[in-house]
């Protein structure tokens, strides 16, 4: 069906951040698969665990116990704080879940016409209810009527949530937001905005929960993008990277949260099969032995200081900004066609999202020159915009 647009380049091969096309031409990959591919591709690890786990089982239903997927919840709760983990096939399900979550804790509260905060810039998916808690028209357009229960508030405002608190009383059972914003255009949240979130979802009953679909598994130069603030949340949400390329998802829960699924009130007939826990498990292994959170902060900082150093002073940029591994700079016009001319001037793989901003997502495994490339690239490509 014609849902997407793609570019004529076809990729038949990749090795860490290169990838190449049928003719044999190497390209840079400074989006990942849209921040999936953590481990680069065709780690040798990962392929050798896929390999062995496809030649054992691959699926065999939740009806029988999967050591693959308790060791990898057990790994995710260890990381996370949290002490509960349920499995599915993607982010926008793993969303779907945790606002089932919070359905079903206004139902043990009593709460008749619960309210979900969700903020503006925000995207959490495009199944009916994520993309009605999504903020995006272009999203939304078409698929009404959409899914009702949701307040949206401007991101990054404590304000505006204590005033909905206020307006709203116990109608509100939960938040939802993303620490860094990444289809909304590369956001960060203010200092102290998700520490006071957790402060006042914890003094009215209201559930936290952190979309880290894009900044979870060490996009971010840590584990998982809340740790900036030390914030832990109630639920939380994972997919894109955690198993490096094989569609999965998580949410993860803690306290009373972590009690409300039971038999028969959830499921998901491929979620938590054994080739995409192995995966994933396979992913956090390499990602400790190679130390690559820590590399996601080094490579991200210098890669956004090298970014603002190069365009400051640039009139057709109006930010640049980012957290490790995750990158964005706003520019003051639409820009979609940069990710063509980047493909076909710089062999470049890169993204334009909210119409203005260049996204950059790298694999983890970046080395020193590759991000150098990425710098001179899209400075390039910036500062040749007005050439056309």
């Amino acid at each position: 069906m014609d849902t997407y647009a793609p570019s004529d380049v076809e990729f038949v091969a990749g090795r860490g951040a290169t990838l190449w096309d049928a003719q044999g031409r190497a390209y840079l990959d400074a989006i990942a698969g849209v921040g999936v591919s953590l481990l680069g591709h065709a780690h040798p690890a990962l392929v050798a665990a896929i390999a062995d786990q496809a030649g054992r089982l691959l699926h065999v239903s939740n009806l029988c116990h999967s050591p693959w997927a308790q060791q990898l919840a057990e790994r995710l709760t260890a990381l996370s704080g949290l002490r509960r983990a349920f499995f599915c096939n993607s982010g926008a399900e793993a969303n779907e879940a945790a606002l089932k979550l919070a359905r079903l804790h206004a139902q043990r509260r009593g709460v008749a016409q619960p309210l979900v905060l969700v903020m503006d810039g925000g995207f959490h998916g495009r199944t009916l209810a994520t993309l009605s808690a999504s903020a995006s028209p272009a999203v939304r357009a078409g698929f009404g009527p959409h899914v009702e229960g949701f307040l949206r508030l401007p991101f990054g405002d404590l304000a505006a949530v204590a005033a909905a608190q206020a307006a709203h009383g116990d109608r509100i059972v939960a938040l939802l937001v993303e620490p860094v914003q990444g289809e909304g255009g590369v956001h960060l949240a203010p200092p102290g905005y998700l520490r006071g979130l957790r402060t006042l979802c914890s003094q009215h009953g209201w559930l936290l929960m952190l979309d880290e679909v894009q900044t979870g598994l060490g996009r971010t130069g840590r584990w998982f993008a809340g740790q900036h603030e030390d914030v832990q949340p109630d639920v939380m949400t994972l997919a894109k990277g955690l198993a490096g390329g094989v569609p999965i998802g998580a949410c993860l829960a803690d306290g009373a949260a972590a009690e409300l699924f039971t038999p028969g009130s959830h499921g998901s007939t491929f979620g938590g099969n054994p080739l995409a826990c192995r995966a994933a498990c396979t992913v956090l292994d390499v990602m400790a032995r190679e130390d690559l959170v820590a590399r996601a902060a080094q490579r991200g900082q210098a890669l956004l200081a090298g970014l603002q150093a190069a365009l400051a002073g640039d009139p057709r940029v109006r930010a640049v900004r980012g957290l490790g591994l995750m990158i964005g700079i706003e520019l003051d016009r639409p820009a979609r066609e940069l990710a063509l001319r980047a493909l076909q001037r710089h062999r470049l793989l890169i993204n334009v999202t909210h119409g203005t901003v260049i996204r950059l997502l790298p694999p983890l495994v970046l080395t020193v020159a590759e991000a150098q490339a990425i710098v001179s690239a899209v400075v390039d490509l910036v500062k040749g915009m007005d050439a056309g």
